[in-house]
């Protein structure tokens, strides 16, 4: 490989790259590929070599630090054999296939926790061989969440895949549907609006701010309060759903996908509580939705990506969390299970028109500028840590993906190294809504939790049958 001087290889790491590589705070994006017919790993090396170490140089880099103690990207000679893992797992019935879900989810528990190595890129390429209930084999990038967001990460992944009915043809994205920004060119009626933002602002600034530094969320059967969050094990699950379904709830409540996606997931967390502990479905809790805040529809192209000058659409991280609390679990909201998509789009609604969220960034970007990177990622953390769950969303494609001719039926992602006992993650590819989650091992019973989750779609669907269409 071409070698190149310091001067020419060198990128700074953006802040936020900064606080998810502290002392604070090491996260993992985990991207599962279920394949619909066996792994055949001959062309991984060309493959990762033509396709994927060209999309971006973080791919090809090493996080250092100067002679200033600033963390650079400096470009290395990759040695793909060292990111490329093939378990063996114990041999066992080809037919029995829950016997490797197990060893499969034991797999996906140790390397979640697993710290990649800092003297090279920081991902790897898990290639499990063993058929599954979901797949004939699995594929899992692990990549560190500083190398970019899961729009970055999505956005390159779906460069290096294709379309599986027609290689010629891009993918297409489910429509989002979102209603048009209202214009402010009523200059007298958006001056008249002035007060409520101001009041709404300082008010879900001060309560973001609270909940960061003083108040932390109840102790619950999703809320273990652990310390020791850098080693404790988590496991992770997953349900499918239908989009029609979702779409079908919303159009009936004339809300968001998102709201009705929010309300399925409360509603399920309150019934998981409940089962355990009757009285902690009516505890505080709060869930930090992730918020994509580059304002844009749909993937862009690596190269409009990587141009520094499309800040719109830049790679990296651009994302903020929005605190949302979690309804309590009452006779009548048992009853009518809407009631939690309704405060869900309420309270997210309330919270994207205040100006808390900027508000927040330039909180963080002040205590790096005054304190440093750590003080910024200890800040992060306890946001973080004094929260019951964290909760992020990615579009995927319509159509079916392939890459070296392997049809790709199934795909998920999960967070890994949150300092919370329970982290979500929603997908959708191919008509389908895959909810994953993550939950500390020996503490949430993550059979019941999915059970739970299942059943608050089809209260929430039957609920929703009632309404005159």
């Amino acid at each position: 490989m071409e070698r190149f001087h310091e001067e020419e290889i060198e990128e700074p790491v953006s802040p936020t790259g900064q606080y998810l590589t502290s002392s604070s705070l090491s996260v993992y994006i985990l991207g599962v590929l279920e394949s619909e017919v066996p792994i055949d790993d001959s062309q991984t090396v060309p493959l990762l070599q033509n396709l994927f170490l060209p999309i971006n140089s973080r791919f090809s880099s090493i996080m250092i630090r100067d002679k200033n103690g600033e963390k650079k990207w400096k470009k290395v000679e990759v040695k793909l054999e060292d990111h490329i893992k093939v378990p063996t797992f114990p041999n066992g019935k080809s037919s029995n296939l829950f016997l490797y879900d197990e060893y499969l989810d034991e797999y996906m528990s140790t390397i979640a926790v697993e710290h990649l190595p800092q003297n090279r890129p920081l991902w790897e390429l898990h290639i499990i061989k063993y058929p599954t209930s979901n797949a004939k084999g699995t594929l899992v990038f692990k990549l560190h969440h500083a190398l970019g967001d899961g729009f970055s990460l999505m956005g390159a992944l779906l460069s290096c895949m294709q379309r599986a009915d027609n290689t010629s043809l891009p993918f297409t994205l489910p429509s989002s549907q979102r209603p048009k920004a209202s214009s402010i060119s009523n200059t007298k009626g958006f001056f008249k609006k002035l007060p409520s933002i101001f009041f709404q602002t300082i008010s879900e600034f001060g309560w973001s701010f609270l909940k960061s530094k003083l108040i932390e969320d109840d102790q619950t059967p999703i809320r273990s309060c652990a310390e020791d969050f850098k080693t404790r094990q988590m496991t992770i699950s997953d349900v499918t759903f239908s989009l029609d379904l979702i779409k079908d709830v919303k159009s009936k409540l004339g809300v968001s996908i998102n709201d009705v996606l929010a309300g399925v997931i409360f509603f399920g967390i309150r019934l998981y509580m409940q089962e355990i502990n009757l009285k902690s479905s009516q505890t505080q809790s709060t869930a930090l939705v992730l918020l994509n805040t580059r304002n844009i529809e749909g993937y862009k192209s690596v190269k409009e990506m990587i141009e520094k000058t499309n800040s719109r659409s830049a790679w990296g991280n651009q994302y903020a969390f929005l605190h949302v609390s979690i309804p309590e679990l009452s006779d009548s909201k048992y009853a009518n299970p809407l009631e939690f998509i309704r405060e869900a789009h309420k309270d997210m609604t309330k919270k994207k028109n205040s100006l808390a969220t900027p508000l927040t960034g330039m909180l963080l970007d002040m205590l790096r500028k005054l304190r440093g990177p750590e003080a910024a990622a200890s800040y992060l953390r306890s946001t973080l840590r004094n929260s019951s769950t964290t909760i992020s969303n990615i579009i995927g494609p319509v159509e079916q993906m392939a890459v070296a001719n392997h049809p790709i039926k199934g795909f998920y992602f999960m967070v890994a190294g949150s300092p919370e006992s329970l982290t979500m993650t929603i997908m959708s590819y191919m008509g389908k809504i895959r909810i994953a989650f993550g939950v500390e091992k020996n503490f949430i019973d993550k059979q019941l939790f999915k059970s739970c989750l299942e059943n608050s779609l089809e209260m929430i669907k039957e609920a929703a049958k009632k309404i005159s269409a």
